[in-house]
């Protein structure tokens, strides 16, 4: 029953006018807590925006006006290393998060955790998507929603009763993913072209927004060129210095 609400994921970008009450929303967001978490730092916070307002802000900065201005709920989710820091001073002790592995660690938590929102909000028959376009404006967002020294969003997350149903995408092949004992870069020749062909089929053929392209070909455009250098810079100013 599990694997089955697991593999029948896809993102939903339109939903019926249906608000989360804050419970809604906490109840998904207790259940969220309960990923794993890296030396139980549990270093993720969560903006839960309900001001209409806000909302139409995020959404410009954002570029992505359908699901925030739509969606029964928006959730940003964030780094946070400010409540630690917080935790430790009431012991008259302070944190040193700028390293590259806390930075790590805040990111790796803020997924597990939102992952397991995005599964509990499935398993009660809501929809989810991610949106990573938060990060099209991190600075302007941080003030917009307040964050401290310390707190960085990481992507933002829609959830709502849906009012389309999506086709799921193929993923690649489990040989592709799974390489035992070393990694096998000559298996690739065969398996890649086999899936462009796969995806090919699945793109001209699916219900909305079709298009004649391949996977290979999208990842080829899409990391062709540096995108949001600017986060580097962005995270440094919060208190992330990679050293």
């Amino acid at each position: 029953m599990v694997i089955e609400l697991l593999t029948s994921h896809a993102s939903v970008r339109k939903y019926k006018d249906i608000p989360l009450s804050k419970e809604d929303v906490q109840e998904l967001v207790h259940a969220g807590q309960h990923a794993a978490s890296s030396h139980f730092v549990q270093a993720y916070s969560i903006i839960h925006v309900t001001d209409p307002k806000i909302r139409e802000q995020l959404a410009e900065l954002a570029n992505n006006k359908r699901q925030f201005l739509t969606a029964g709920a928006v959730l940003i989710f964030c780094a946070d290393y400010c409540r630690l820091a917080k935790a430790a001073a009431l012991h008259g002790k302070e944190i040193d998060y700028s390293h590259a592995e806390n930075m790590l660690v805040g990111a790796i938590d803020v997924a597990l955790f939102a992952q397991n929102v995005a599964i509990a909000a499935e398993s009660k028959g809501y929809g989810i998507c991610y949106i990573g376009g938060i990060r099209n404006a991190p600075a302007e967002i941080s003030e917009l929603l307040g964050l401290p020294d310390g707190v960085a969003p990481m992507f933002a997350m829609s959830i709502g009763v849906p009012d389309e149903a999506n086709e799921v995408k193929p993923r690649l092949p489990v040989e592709a993913i799974i390489h035992e004992n070393s990694y096998d870069t000559a298996k690739y020749d065969e398996l890649l072209p086999a899936y462009d062909q796969t995806m090919h089929e699945y793109y001209l053929n699916r219900g909305s927004n079709q298009k004649d392209t391949a996977w290979s070909v999208q990842m080829a455009d899409f990391l062709a060129a540096p995108r949001r250098a600017f986060m580097k810079e962005f995270l440094a100013k919060q208190g992330f210095t990679f050293k």
